[in-house]
């Protein structure tokens, strides 16, 4: 199975064709062997145009999905950046290759110790993964230049915004546990505003800022 080749068509049908524009967005997305951070029985769906099941309830987004929520940051290179939701790992790789240094929290302790030891195999040395209540963020590492969370929030965690560095960009999905709104927030010397970017479909963000977990 040609997974270069499968990439490359990705990056040309799913994220370009879509509007998705930003060269180190691209670049990342052209570079990183999505294939190597799903289960192996789904590596030959890897570059597929829709979310897939990783384990655990959780999943690894939509290509697309992925790739505007890392436009939407514009990132320039050199950033720190939060993410909350290591999930699969795929987008902290992505998100490596173009900043400086990412923070990732995941609630789920398995999780978090599988995409860790994906993204060791893989070399990434910028890459710092915490198991813990990612609501709440990672105050130790704080302020960062981005913070951006793959799983739907009721509304934007306080901390998050509290730990976001002025002039930095949150982006978040927002909305019940079915569908919320993608939304980008950012941060000056006033306060933060949101504005929404579009429609979309995520696991929900529990933790003591989103939402209780089933079992409590």
């Amino acid at each position: 199975m040609d997974f270069d080749e499968m990439r490359k068509k990705m990056v040309k049908e799913q994220l370009v064709s879509r509007g998705i524009s930003d060269r180190r967005t691209l670049d990342a997305f052209l570079k990183v062997a999505r294939h190597i951070f799903v289960p192996p029985n789904l590596s030959a769906s890897a570059y597929a145009d829709n979310p897939l099941p990783i384990g655990f309830g959780q999943t690894i987004s939509q290509p697309y999905m992925a790739a505007l929520m890392t436009e939407c940051l514009r990132l320039k290179g050199g950033e720190k950046v939060l993410e909350i939701g290591t999930g699969s790992g795929y987008q902290a790789a992505i998100l490596a290759e173009i900043v400086s240094m990412v923070y990732s929290v995941e609630r789920c302790e398995e999780l978090a110790e599988r995409s860790g030891n994906a993204l060791n195999d893989l070399g990434y040395k910028n890459i710092e993964i915490e198991t813990g209540d990612g609501t709440l963020g990672w105050e130790e590492n704080a302020p960062y230049d981005a913070i951006i969370v793959t799983a739907g929030a009721p509304d934007i965690p306080k901390s998050l915004i509290r730990q976001l560095a002025e002039g930095g960009r949150l982006v978040i999905p927002v909305g019940d546990t079915h569908s919320q709104v993608l939304r980008v927030c950012v941060k000056d010397k006033y306060g933060a505003a949101s504005d929404a970017v579009c429609g979309c479909t995520f696991v929900p963000l529990i933790g003591k800022e989103g939402w209780v977990a089933a079992n409590g």
